[in-house]
């Protein structure tokens, strides 16, 4: 197999990397064990990929994996819009790497967790 098994079911390990490539569309950046951000990096560039695509069969193949929350709430005049995470994709981070050929998340190496000593990292788009 060419995946970590993260000591979980496959239905766990499924809602745990949707979750956490999800969290890192929101915010840029998050910070987990190692292993777990080498196996979120391969969804979240795949989501990018997804997003330079840009036709519907990309968008509802991302919509499946991507979960459905709030990105952003911005006030324009009269009328509020609500931006999603999966929008966010398609309209902001795509285009960010539009003449990147792969490669939009680097993993900085930190300090062992404390309590039970695991490699610890942060996982984050590159500019």
């Amino acid at each position: 197999m060419s995946y970590r098994k993260l000591q979980r079911t496959s239905s766990q390990r499924r809602a745990l990397l949707r979750d956490l490539t999800t969290s890192l569309i929101l915010n840029g950046r998050i910070e987990t064990t190692e292993a777990r951000a080498k196996e979120v990096r391969k969804t979240a560039d795949q989501m990018i990929t997804l997003g330079k695509q840009g036709d519907l069969h990309a968008r509802r193949q991302a919509a499946a994996f991507i979960r459905n929350v709030v990105a952003d709430v911005k006030e324009d005049g009269d009328d509020v819009v609500v931006t999603s995470a999966l929008q966010k994709v398609f309209s902001e981070l795509a285009p960010k790497y539009a003449d990147r050929n792969g490669g939009y998340t680097r993993i900085l190496k930190t300090m062992p967790r404390r309590g039970d000593g695991a490699a610890m990292a942060i996982l984050e788009f590159v500019d």
